[in-house]
């Protein structure tokens, strides 16, 4: 079961739909992290909204997705693309342990005030960013608020997690993925709240059963009945970094002459670890002269 994202159309009443399956990405960046279960679950959550948040936008295309909570985790930072790369990371990775299934599910985790804040790109270096206040404390109940409160696009959107394995080997990201609805702006409303509510009911069940299938066999079994869905795209889904040795010096110059200069004299080198992939990088004295001397030319 490759991760993907399928992106379709019910032609008859104009309601596009929105699937993406995350295991083995949320697998990775959970070993990457090397995040306890409660952290894991929740950059999961966030590294499938952003998937398939990425998805509704047009060209090519970044949306960053943020979690400010006061709770253990703290908050999380997520971000993907129109190609199908995602990364992120939690504030607090050793978060273990989180609620009973049900209505409080995540406080233990989340706390008790936060926010969900999204950033897009909307093209030629400008960007925009609006958000919301957490008020289900649960993110995909959050965040289809923002689509609704924010963008002002009714939406219905359902993650899920589905344990896999048994005899004491099992693996609570065993199947992950997440599917969204929005009508378009002349789509039929009745007949998507009808649809919202059908796959968001069906949603764990029939991942259950077709998720190695595909994302596109997965989307026919969750609407057997629409004769009139159009697989307008599907593309692979990954967990990586953009992040670069270039890109660290870039913003080792950015931080200016007078405080490179410091940078220079107490501590001879740089050390940056990214914080979305963790790679480690270190930038020796000689280097760090060279962009000094590049800067006065």
């Amino acid at each position: 079961m490759a991760d993907e994202l399928v992106s379709g159309l019910l032609k008859d009443v104009d309601v596009r739909v929105v699937l993406a399956l995350t295991s083995e990405l949320s697998r990775q960046a959970r070993g990457t992290h090397k995040s306890e279960p409660a952290s894991a679950a929740l950059l999961s959550q966030g590294l499938t909204a952003a998937a398939m948040a990425a998805a509704l936008q047009k060209g090519d295309a970044r949306i960053n997705l943020q979690l400010e909570c006061d709770g253990p985790l703290r908050g999380f930072f997520v971000d993907g693309d129109t190609s199908g790369l995602v990364r992120g990371y939690t504030k607090n990775p050793l978060v273990a342990h989180m609620g009973a299934e049900g209505e409080f599910r995540w406080r233990p985790v989340l706390g008790n005030k936060g926010y969900i804040s999204v950033l897009r790109d909307i093209g030629d270096g400008e960007y925009y960013r609006s958000s919301v206040e957490l008020e289900r404390f649960d993110f995909a109940e959050d965040l289809e608020r923002y689509f609704v409160m924010s963008d002002q696009v009714a939406t219905r959107l359902k993650l899920e997690q589905l344990p896999t394995g048994g005899n004491g080997a099992s693996e609570p990201l065993g199947i992950v993925a997440g599917v969204l609805l929005q009508p378009l702006p002349n789509g039929d409303r009745e007949a998507f709240q009808a649809l919202g509510l059908q796959v968001k009911q069906r949603f764990r069940e029939v991942l259950s059963v077709h998720a190695a299938e595909g994302g596109a066999a997965l989307l026919k079994a969750l609407l057997p009945e629409r004769s009139d869905l159009d697989i307008m795209s599907r593309y692979p889904l990954r967990f990586s970094c953009t992040c670069s040795r270039d890109r660290v010096k870039s913003a080792l110059l950015a931080m200016g002459r007078e405080e490179l200069t410091d940078l220079l004299e107490k501590e001879g080198k740089a050390e940056v670890t990214c914080q979305f992939c963790t790679t480690q990088y270190v930038i020796p004295g000689e280097e760090i002269r060279e962009l000094l001397a590049a800067a006065m030319n």
